[in-house]
């Protein structure tokens, strides 16, 4: 087995959806994860997040345990809303799929550090794609599989969503041809193999269909507990990371101060002044990195104007912005977005 180097946390939902498929196929969980090195009383608690090295060490453990060669995809029937943490309710109470992958960039961390998902339209379709940060290359196929194919069930079951166009792996097919029917009764689309990102792809025009179990007053509920809970992670953060995401969830309607920011971390303006010096930085030059980040995303990724955009990042003008993002990048922010675009649809 490969030496694990995983860093981050893992949330116990995820963790939880494995086990629950481990007993499915008779495995006496309860030695594997004291081996693993998780306490199983930790998982009783849906908001307590463990090392993602136990994760992964578990699951090296549980996939030859299960002897199913399947093992992350067949988990993924196990999916449920806490399987994703809050981000699981806040995805059933938006409108929209496009709502529920705007989301996604920003809550994840609650689920775990196991991967980063991303998004990328050509052509009118647009590929969810998902980039696993394990090490041990088995480890690693299952949990790829079980993260798309939990997508695509929970989408199936708890948004009424089910319209994919199809399924990317970048590994190869299962050596056995007979499991190819698993992957199809999985995720009912064609499924390819080898192929430059793993992730699922739909039709652009699919993505504003209303679902139709969205609620906009629980939806502001759940994010505001979303808030709390990235906060309550932070804690194990750079200084930096921890105002980064606070000012995530706070930019788009006016970027707080430096002392609001230190209030809600629990320290005085002059420590979170100091902290941030110790990590060669200021506030300001965090403020401006998360700015320029989400901007990149915005051109990239959406089709918000440029005064929206300017919005979203907290400018009280839009000409601040354009002012800001030719300093960061030498360009417009309407030439970036169209050079991109183009090269998007190569």
């Amino acid at each position: 087995m490969n030496q694990v180097v995983s860093n981050g946390l893992a949330s116990a939902p995820a963790i939880k959806q494995y086990v629950k498929a481990a007993e499915a196929c008779g495995v006496d969980i309860q030695p594997l994860l004291v081996e693993a090195g998780i306490d199983p009383k930790i998982l009783e608690d849906n908001n307590r997040h463990l090392p993602n090295a136990c994760m992964e060490r578990l699951l090296a453990l549980l996939i030859p345990a299960s002897k199913d060669p399947c093992f992350g995809l067949h988990a993924a029937r196990f999916v449920e809303p806490a399987s994703f943490s809050v981000l699981g309710y806040i995805s059933m109470n938006c409108s929209t799929l496009r709502m529920v992958q705007a989301k996604i960039p920003i809550y994840e961390k609650i689920v775990g550090d196991m991967g980063v998902t991303s998004f990328e339209t050509a052509h009118g379709v647009v590929l969810q794609r998902w980039q696993c940060l394990f090490t041990d290359p088995a480890v690693k196929r299952h949990e790829v599989e079980n993260v798309i194919g939990s997508w695509v069930c929970y989408a199936r079951q708890f948004l009424n969503f089910d319209h994919w166009d199809s399924v990317w792996f970048e590994h190869s097919a299962p050596e056995d041809p007979a499991l190819l029917a698993d992957y199809q009764e999985t995720f009912n689309c064609e499924v390819l193999f080898d192929q430059p990102s793993s992730g699922v792809r739909v039709r652009e025009n699919l993505l504003d269909e209303v679902l139709p179990q969205a609620n906009a007053e629980l939806l502001e509920m759940l994010l505001a507990h979303a808030t709390k809970l990235l906060a309550g992670l932070d804690q194990s953060q750079r200084t930096t990371d921890q105002v980064k995401n606070i000012l995530r969830l706070m930019i788009n309607q006016q970027p707080p101060s430096s002392e609001m920011i230190a209030e809600k971390l629990g320290i005085s303006s002059r420590t979170l002044q100091r902290k941030l010096s110790e990590e060669g930085t200021h506030y300001k030059d965090v403020l401006n990195e998360l700015r320029y980040e989400l901007a990149i995303y915005f051109l990239k990724n959406t089709e918000l104007t440029l005064d929206n955009i300017a919005y979203e990042l907290g400018y009280a003008e839009a000409r601040s912005f354009y002012r800001s993002f030719k300093q960061w990048t030498g360009e417009t922010a309407g030439s970036y977005r169209t050079a991109h675009t183009a090269n998007s649809k190569d």
